[in-house]
């Protein structure tokens, strides 16, 4: 199980809550300290849609003005591997199989997968 967030967002919290309490270890990455590597998020991109991975109520998406910019595949792409805030978080990884924002429908489903 990997989590990809950022400390003190709130969604990331409860992700990191939600596998503790299933006593499921987790590897966490705090995207301001390290990047999300191009394969991964070129994972997420292709399983999700890049528009399903911007948050746009966040402050860093209002402030960076972009619900009024066009802009192609790449520049997002570009964009959210500069500025993680824009992400929707936590960014979560179950072998081939993730989810982005508070899902905790699918992390169930993956931990009683896990166990079967």
């Amino acid at each position: 199980m990997q989590v990809f967030g950022l400390d003190g967002d709130a969604g990331t919290r409860a992700a990191q809550r939600f596998f503790k309490e299933r006593r499921i270890g987790i590897s966490y990455v705090d995207l301001r300290r390290r990047k999300l590597a191009p394969a991964e998020l070129r994972r997420f991109v292709e399983r999700l849609g890049v528009t399903a991975l911007i948050d746009p109520e966040s402050r860093a998406y209002k402030a960076a003005g972009l619900g009024y910019l066009r802009m192609n595949h790449t520049e997002v792409l570009e964009r959210i591997s500069a500025e993680p805030a824009l992400l929707r978080l936590p960014l979560v990884r179950f072998d081939n199989d993730v989810s982005v924002g508070r899902d905790e429908a699918t992390w169930k489903r993956w931990v009683m997968n896990r166990g079967a």
